[in-house]
């Protein structure tokens, strides 16, 4: 017997030493982390599903509600900013022009919002079963883009329906502005969902700045009234600088015709190549992003 453990053990000693969890240097270890995810994209996809159908469960209009929120805003702000304010007077079909940048801004805030909360909300999973963690805030990013094109289905049928279809060469922003806005969310989702597991004031914070970052973004007025206020100083270029307000101008440049074939309206210049630069730097803080949940993320279970 003592002979045996003791070839086992010589066996044992002889192998090569391997590294356990994941390598913390910045190539190596996003492309590991992103190789993961990949490997479980079929739990992706379910948990995507979970987080559609558990948003609708035992609701007898379903994937309706995921409208009524951004209809009922539509006709707040059409009636009180449009009619009242008579914003709508200087802004052309200003129904389509709203509900364009309210449809960017969904897509925003529901994924910062439910990716904030995505680990917490699935603490049961992260204690009991190992997982990449990512897929938990990447969940709520599929979700979101589902009720995305359910809001955008309707805002196409309205430019159709008003004569106004996007039919235009303008249409190219479309692309980026959803990318734009995914990418920066999907970076915020990552950083504020491991953040949150160590301090939850987090989610209460970000219900704040959301509402703060709404009325920062030419959502229910036009960036030209910006403009004419701090246009030429560096106020302006640092409003400008915003993500989320170049992926609403990029929507609104995309879908609201009236918009874009009025000379009257301001659009900011070179909005094509702010956007990308956009997108270039979102990336690159995509990448940052997933190397700090990748750091935090260790202590889940403990923590949870």
């Amino acid at each position: 017997m003592s002979e045996r453990s003791g070839a086992e053990g010589a066996r044992v000693v002889n192998e090569p030493l391997r590294r356990i969890g994941r390598d913390n240097s910045l190539g190596r270890g996003t492309w590991t982390s992103f190789a993961e995810v990949f490997d479980h994209r079929e739990l992706l996809g379910r948990l995507v599903s979970r987080e559609v159908r558990a948003k609708y469960k035992n609701s007898s209009l379903g994937v309706v509600w995921s409208l009524m929120r951004p209809l009922a805003q539509l006709i707040i702000y059409y009636v009180a900013i449009g009619q009242f304010l008579g914003a709508a007077r200087s802004i052309p079909d200003f129904a389509i022009f709203v509900f364009a940048g309210l449809t960017a801004w969904s897509l925003y805030s529901e994924i910062v919002t439910a990716g904030t909360n995505s680990i917490v909300s699935n603490s049961g999973l992260v204690k009991k079963v190992y997982v990449p963690r990512e897929i938990f805030p990447l969940a709520t990013v599929g979700a979101s883009s589902f009720n995305f094109v359910v809001q955008f289905a309707i805002l196409l049928l309205a430019t159709i329906v008003l004569g106004q279809p996007p039919l235009h060469a303008d249409v190219f922003y479309l692309p980026l502005s959803i990318v734009l806005i995914l990418t920066f969310a999907t970076a915020l989702a990552l950083v504020l969902s491991a953040l949150n597991v160590y301090l939850r004031d987090v989610q209460h914070l970000v219900e704040i700045l959301l509402l703060v970052l709404f009325w920062a973004s030419p959502i229910v007025y036009s960036v030209g009234f910006v403009h004419d206020a701090i246009g030429g100083t560096w106020l302006e270029e640092l409003y400008l600088a915003n993500p989320v307000t170049l992926g609403v101008l990029g929507m609104q440049k995309a879908m609201w015709v009236a918009g874009t074939e009025d000379p009257t309206q301001y659009w900011p210049d070179l909005l094509w190549l702010r956007m990308l630069i956009a997108i270039v730097v979102c990336g690159v803080l995509l990448v940052i992003a997933q190397r700090i949940f990748s750091r935090l993320q260790s202590n889940f279970a403990q923590e949870l």
